[in-house]
């Protein structure tokens, strides 16, 4: 092979540093977003993590191809409706980002429960579907926000108007598929209802189906040692 092409070869990002793009985003959020600019910050962020999560499942030049198609639509609606938001409704960048997220994680999880041992690119694939599985769902409360604005859910604070817009979408997913629940937002239209029900059996099954996962390689690989 021409030594040009070698170097030009693809290179998958590693799992490690699409978890490390998906902390900054989740740990910034809530700081970033009232400062002046927050939301053009956060937008980076998101276009970032979506980038990482692209080249961190595209272990094929097929797959690369088809996380790329999925990927430039995505982020071109997200940019555009920032932009020029009467040119496209954000709900298209909402069902984009949606669709690439879910191919994303069925990826993530293929690796898992595909891994013949437990390494550190395993685990982190095991930390990093688990936060974008709580970022699909904070995309996909947005999406019913859009659909249904003030209806959708109810805010029991006096903060005055709000949405799920932001680093509210993030708080509410979250804490709704860790199971917490702390009821100062409540979903309140029957599609919002199902995807906070649906999030919290997914969080939960989730772990159970890790951690047996993780606790069968490893003691698969002692055997092997012993």
């Amino acid at each position: 092979m021409n030594p040009v092409l070698k170097r030009l070869r693809f290179r998958r990002f590693s799992t490690v540093q699409l978890l490390i793009a998906l902390a900054v985003l989740l740990m910034s959020a809530p700081f970033v977003e009232e400062l002046e600019g927050g939301k053009l910050i956060l937008s980076v962020l998101f276009s970032l993590v979506l980038l990482a999560a692209v080249f961190a499942v595209a272990d094929r030049k097929r797959t690369l191809i088809i996380a790329l198609v999925l990927a430039v639509p995505a982020l071109g609606a997200r940019w555009l409706s920032y932009f020029r938001p009467e040119f496209i409704h954000p709900a298209v960048f909402l069902v984009c980002a949606l669709v690439l997220l879910a191919f994303v994680i069925a990826h993530l999880l293929q690796f898992i429960l595909r891994a013949p041992v437990v390494t550190m690119e395993v685990l982190c694939a095991s930390i990093a579907a688990y936060l974008m599985l709580g970022l699909m769902w904070t995309l996909a409360y947005w999406l019913v926000d859009q659909a249904t604005p003030g209806g959708a859910f109810a805010f029991n604070t006096d903060l005055g108007r709000q949405s799920m817009n932001g680093f509210n979408g993030i708080y509410f997913s979250f804490i709704t598929l860790s199971t917490v629940g702390y009821g100062d937002i409540t979903p309140v239209s029957r599609a919002a209802r199902w995807l906070a029900a649906l999030e919290a059996m997914t969080g939960l099954l989730y772990v159970a189906v890790l951690i047996a996962r993780l606790v069968s390689l490893y003691s698969r690989t002692e055997s092997r040692n012993s």
